[in-house]
This record gives structure tokens, C-alpha cells and sequence, in this order.
């Protein structure tokens, strides 16, 4: 029998052993509160301090201006709500093919606080058109938001954060980059000044999962979004999850230390599956380019009501992969990202997504299964 394909690290990654090991190790002796003035609380808040100087450190930024959090969602939906309600931001910029989080927080502070909408446009492969950015903030007078993905996380189309951030800062507008795809796989060196709000999610880099942080530039103040504590200097109310931000830190430590060689590697797996692709697969189209972001490609499939089941195909033959959302009865409905891309009942979307467990052989499963799988048929 077939074992089991893993190509879906764009949605969660295996935790790696070794942060297996470190929040064992703390889950079985030690277990104080944080907030407690005992030794055992103590100890414990040691240890969070001493994974907050970590990834501080990594980003050149202050340990103040980092905040644990359960992961990106809730980064997301502080970050808008502190912007309108603490920074009177009267009006977001963002574009249609962000992370859901990001879609609906806009929405709700449009609806709810009547905060005005604007959406930039995007080309074919999802890039900003910086153009559009500079018309829509020129001239303007509202105290402005723009979010915008650093790396889409179904295209892998990636944002130059120096262009817009030039643009945004220009106008005196905040820019809040969803990092969440970036953070563990590239540097993201924030101490330049070019983003007021960033975040990371833990499991997307081997990390556990339900713990994340998000980066809030030094010289901003934002209200809470979850109340009743003082903890995270008043930031995040609730105990603490030491065990998870313990093994966030390793995570994040390993991903540092290992980010060019893995690069290195997802980048020659990438390539492979691309030529692969091309010489067995020629009708196979190619969403957000191949320049992307090292550890995501996204193919296009001719839609059609076969290929319509063709994730559950995949993963009724043992290959796990992603493309858009799908229902009870299996069958793929299109992503809000492919269409906004004008993609939608053109091409079913099929994300693969890499991480530093993906191996060679695995690849070649995929290409001898998904050709099996597919039908050409236009109807």
C-alpha cells in the first residue's frame, strides 16, 4: 500500500522533533502560573521573556514590541481593532485575495464603524499594482490602514514590502503585512521601519499549533482585543500559554538557523516538480507565477465536472493537497483567491506546498497520481 503524501505545508507543518522535546521536557516538570510571585511562577515567566528577547533578536526589533498571541487569527483581528478603535484609522486598504481573517475584520469595521473600504488592484499572478496604491492614498485625508500579505498563501505571489511601504509611508499610512506564510522562511528584518504590524503563527514553521505573536511597531499604542488580565503587559488577558510559546521559540530558533539551507532545498524541490510538470502535464496552467514564495505552487486543472472532485480524488489516493474549500460531498468550490483572479469555472486550482520533510519521491507520486486522477475533457 501507498504511504500517505504529505503536500498541504502551506496549511500546517509536521512539528519538528527536537520542539517535541523541549515542551515535553517543560511540560513534565515544571507547570507554575506566570503571574505568580512564587519561584514557580517565576520560572516560568523567565521562560517566556527569554523566547520574546529570542524572536525580538531574529527581527532586530525591541521585546516590547512583541506580543504573544493564539496564532494569526487573533493577531489579525487585534491588530484592525486596535487600529480603528485606538489609532482612528477611518479607512483600510487590502486586496480581495487576503487570508479570510484579514477579509472579514475589514468588513466587520466597514460595517460596524463605518470605516471606508477600498481594495487595490492585483494582476493575474496577484501582485499589488503599486499604481492604483498611490491613486487610492494620494490626496487622501482619512488616517489609513493598508494590509497586505507579504506572501499570498494559496499563490505564493510574493509582496516587495520596501516598494510599499515607500507608498504607504509617503502618505502617512500604517501598513500592516500578514506574515504569517514569510515568518520562520525568510529574514523579515523589521528594524527598517517598513511595517507597523506584523505576526506569526507557530505551526507554520514546525512550531505547535495555538500560538503565534504579532509585532506592534514600538512607537504605536493599541487597545487589547481580549480583556480581563494584565498579562502581555496589558496586551492579552489570559494565563499564559508557556508551553506553546516555549516550543514557538525553539521553532522559530531552529527556522532561523536552518532558513538558508531549507530555502535552498524547497527551492530545488519546486523547480523539479515544475519541469515534471511541464513535460508530463503540459495543459497544466501555473497560478501566481514560479517566482513566488520556495514552499508553494499553485496548478490549474481544466475545470470540468470531473476535476471538480479532484482534491478528494487525491485524497482518496493517499495525496494530501489543497486548492480552495470544500463542501460535505467533497466537490471543490473555487477560492475567494482564484476568483478575484477572474480564474473561477476556468480551472480547478490544486496548492502544493512544501516544507524540509517533503522528499523527491513524494513528487513523483503526485505527478503519477494526479495524472490518473485528471481529466482533460472541457465539458
Amino acid at each position: 500500500m501507498q504511504k500517505p503524501v504529505y503536500l498541504d505545508n502551506a496549511a500546517t507543518t509536521q512539528i519538528d522533533i527536537r520542539v517535541v522535546e523541549v515542551m515535553s521536557n517543560l511540560m513534565s516538570k515544571e507547570y507554575g502560573n506566570p503571574s505568580s510571585i512564587h519561584g514557580f511562577g517565576r520560572s516560568m515567566k523567565v521562560k517566556i521573556e527569554e523566547v520574546r528577547s529570542l524572536i525580538a533578536n531574529r527581527l532586530n526589533v525591541q521585546p516590547a514590541e512583541i506580543f504573544f498571541t493564539s496564532g494569526g487569527t487573533e493577531a489579525i483581528n487585534t491588530i484592525f481593532n486596535g487600529a480603528v478603535h485606538s489609532l482612528n484609522v477611518k479607512r483600510i486598504i487590502t486586496t480581495k485575495i487576503e487570508h479570510p481573517a484579514v477579509l472579514a475584520s475589514a468588513e466587520y469595521h466597514s460595517k460596524t464603524n463605518d470605516t471606508q473600504l477600498d481594495f487595490v488592484n492585483i494582476d493575474d499572478y496577484g501582485t499589488v499594482d503599486l499604481e492604483h496604491l498611490k491613486e487610492l492614498l494620494t490626496g487622501s485625508s482619512l488616517k489609513t490602514l493598508v494590509s497586505l500579505m507579504h506572501a499570498n498563501n494559496e499563490l505564493g505571489t510574493l509582496l516587495s514590502l520596501e516598494k510599499v511601504s515607500e507608498v504607504c509611508h509617503a502618505n502617512n499610512a500604517l501598513l500592516f503585512s500578514d506574515t504569517v506564510q514569510t515568518m520562520g522562511k525568510y529574514p523579515n528584518d523589521l528594524s527598517n521601519q517598513l511595517l507597523d504590524f506584523a505576526l506569526s503563527s507557530a505551526h507554520k514553521y514546525h512550531g505547535p499549533k495555538g500560538i503565534g505573536f504579532m509585532f506592534v511597531n514600538g512607537n504605536l499604542k493599541i487597545e487589547p482585543f481580549i480583556v480581563g488580565g494584565g498579562q502581555e503587559r496589558n496586551m492579552r488577558a489570559g494565563t499564559e500559554n508557556v508551553i506553546g510559546i516555549v516550543g514557538m521559540g525553539k521553532a522559530f530558533e531552529l527556522a532561523y538557523e536552518e532558513m538558508e539551507e531549507n530555502r535552498t532545498y524547497m527551492l530545488g524541490l519546486k523547480s523539479y516538480l515544475v519541469d515534471k510538470l511541464k513535460k508530463e502535464l503540459p495543459h497544466i496552467v501555473y497560478n501566481g507565477g514560479h517566482d513566488g514564495l520556495h514552499s508553494i505552487l499553485n496548478i490549474g486543472v481544466p475545470y470540468n465536472k470531473h476535476n471538480e472532485m479532484i482534491l478528494m480524488n487525491m485524497d482518496i489516493a493517499g495525496i494530501a493537497v489543497s486548492g480552495g474549500s470544500a463542501c460535505s460531498s467533497g466537490a471543490l468550490h473555487l477560492s475567494h483567491v482564484i476568483e478575484a483572479l477572474g480564474k473561477a469555472k476556468k480551472i480547478s486550482p490544486i496548492r502544493v506546498s512544501f516544507s524540509k520533510y517533503t522528499i523527491q519521491s513524494e513528487l513523483d507520486i503526485f505527478v503519477e497520481v494526479l495524472k490518473k486522477k485528471l481529466s482533460f475533457v472541457l465539458v
